[in-house]
This record gives C-alpha cells, sequence and structure tokens, in this order.
C-alpha cells in the first residue's frame, strides 16, 4: 500500500515508510491486558503493550469516538518492536468510568485528562498517537505541552468540517439538539448489539467484509457491554456535542490555530474512503502543523490502525527514526 499526493497547495512532504522488520499481523491476537488508574476522582483503564526486551521508548494510544484502547491491538504490537505502549480509555469510554467533573467530556477535557496521565505517569515525553476525536485531543497536548511528546501522529483527526457527512447512525446528526438528542440515542440504544456494532463497522472500514470475525465478535461484545452502563449514553453524546462546539472556537482557540503550534514531528494519516471526517481535510491538517508530514492511504477508511495497521505503523517508525536521526 502506498500514499497517494496530498490534497493541498502548500508542499507537505509525502510520509516515507520504515523497511524495519516487523511481526506479521495476527488479526486473532485478543486485546492487551490492562489495569485501572484512579486519577483526578475517574478511574481510568489503561492497557499496556510490552516493548523490546530492555524497554523501549514510551507511547501513548488515544481512541476516538465511541472507540476504546482496543482499537490499538495490532498496530501497538508492531510497534512493539521499538515502543513501551499504552493506550488509555477516555473517561465514559470502554473500561474507564464515567467523568466526575462538570464537562468532562469536552474536547478540553480529554486532553486534560490525558494530560494528567502523562504527568501521573512521570516518565518523560511520549510518542502520542491519537484517532479521530482522540486526535484533537492528542494535538491539543502537543500544542500545550510540548514537554510531554516527542512525535505525533494523527489518524483522521476530527478536525473541524461543518459541511454533513452521510452516516450509517440515522440518529447520529439528531444528537446534537438539545431534547431530540435524547430520543435520538434512545433509538440507537434499542439496536441489537449486532445491528450497532455493523454500522460501527460500516461507517469506519472502507471494506467491512475485511474485518476478522474476532474483531467483529469483539466490537459486539463491546456494544452489548456500553448497554448496561448508566454513563455510556450521556458519556457518547456529549462528547460527540463537545467535538462540535469546538468546531465553533474562533481565534487563537480554534483547533488549526492551535495546530500552528505544535512543534514536534508530526505525521498526519487519513484514509481516502474515510466516511466521517473528510479526506479533503488531510492536506489542510498536515499544512497546518509546521513539521508534519503526510499519508493518505487508498481503499482505507476512518481507522487506518485498524484496517491496515502494517503500513500506518510503518509511517509512524519512519517518523521516530527520522526525528532520532
Amino acid at each position: 500500500m502506498t500514499a497517494t499526493a496530498p490534497r493541498t497547495t502548500s508542499p507537505v512532504p509525502v510520509a516515507r515508510l520504515s523497511d524495519a522488520p516487523l511481526p506479521p499481523v495476527d488479526p486473532s491476537a485478543p486485546p492487551w491486558p490492562g489495569e485501572k488508574v484512579r486519577l483526578d476522582g475517574v478511574d481510568l483503564f489503561v492497557r499496556r503493550t510490552p516493548g523490546p526486551a530492555g524497554g523501549g521508548e514510551p507511547a501513548l494510544y488515544v481512541h476516538g469516538l465511541g472507540g476504546a484502547s482496543t482499537n490499538w491491538t495490532d498496530y501497538a504490537a508492531l510497534l512493539a518492536t521499538r515502543l513501551d505502549g499504552e493506550a488509555l480509555d477516555l473517561p465514559g469510554f470502554g473500561e474507564s468510568g464515567p467523568a466526575v467533573a462538570h464537562g468532562g467530556y469536552s474536547v478540553l477535557a480529554q486532553t486534560r485528562t490525558v494530560i494528567a496521565y502523562l504527568d501521573h505517569r512521570d516518565a518523560g515525553p511520549v510518542h502520542l498517537v491519537g484517532n479521530s476525536m482522540g486526535g484533537v485531543a492528542s494535538l491539543l497536548v502537543a500544542a500545550s505541552r510540548p514537554d510531554l511528546v516527542r512525535t505525533l501522529t494523527l489518524v483522521s483527526p476530527a478536525m473541524p468540517w461543518l459541511r454533513p457527512r452521510r452516516s450509517s447512525d440515522f440518529a447520529m446528526p439528531l444528537l446534537l439538539l438539545p431534547g431530540i438528542g435524547r430520543y435520538a440515542q434512545r433509538r440507537l440504544d434499542e439496536l441489537p448489539p449486532e445491528q450497532r456494532a455493523a454500522g460501527l463497522i460500516r461507517i469506519c472500514f472502507a471494506d467491512p467484509s475485511a474485518v476478522p470475525r474476532n474483531r467483529v465478535d469483539e466490537t459486539i461484545a463491546e456494544m452489548a457491554r456500553r448497554k448496561e452502563l448508566p454513563w455510556s449514553t450521556d458519556a457518547f453524546t456529549a462528547s460527540l456535542r463537545g467535538l462540535a462546539r469546538s468546531y465553533l472556537v474562533l481565534g487563537p482557540r480554534s483547533l488549526w490555530k492551535q495546530a500552528g503550534l505544535v512543534r514536534v514531528p508530526t505525521l498526519v494519516v487519513w484514509g481516502a474512503e474515510d466516511r466521517l471526517v473528510p479526506v479533503e481535510l488531510a492536506g489542510r491538517t498536515a499544512a497546518a502543523v509546521p513539521d508534519s508530514r503526510l499519508l493518505v492511504l487508498p481503499n482505507v477508511g476512518h481507522v487506518a490502525q485498524l484496517e491496515a495497521p502494517e503500513t500506518t505503523a510503518r509511517a509512524t517508525l519512519a517518523l521516530i527514526e527520522d526525528a532520532a536521526g
């Protein structure tokens, strides 16, 4: 799989792929184990992917809206040739508990969670990787706390885009509307886990038929588990609204202006068939970050780390290699 040319009028380097030896992708591997960390009143669940013998450089992976730390299983395994990886469940998602502070699901609150965790672990700067909503939070971490970040990899970060996108969740746009949003979320919650999982996979992957059966089963199990959590609905809806509100921020605090403050080496990865955040934003996002490179992957959707883990991992490794060199 090769990169396509950046869709931008600004000269943005096309990302190279590392030729470092990597293990084969094992789609049958279960998610990496983890544990809960109590932080600012929230039980955060963190999965750990051990790196090479003798220890590796630290990395932190941050999932997107509706995702979880399990989104990084294969990608983290590939990077374990060099990195000691940790994958965080943001408050209200995965196996983490709910947010406790008012506004705890805003983009800024999620950014503060990532910063608080990195400060808590107190092990120096990390290679920070974020997807979608987690990509926006990771970008804001790098912009505000460059001391915590060695390199930054953004996989389809949910940068501002106000034009409606087609969604397989028929009620998704309604979730943004006060009053109607609660009704729309109930309608979604009433769907069987198998149907919700199929819709999620359909909108996130360019080729849903290529998703391994065990990964489909993991998604179904996650959908079923979320139905039993009293905070799951509020966490999803409030996070979606918080992301939408961040698009309306103008001036120096806007996401585009914050992108210009990032000074660490950055990789932007985008699937050419992304149905959630349009690939038209790929070039603009990479051009907004001063020291960046761009990888646009054909026949890939919104979660390149899941759909094309080896290519995405090789691009991240090349970023790390070049930054070290």
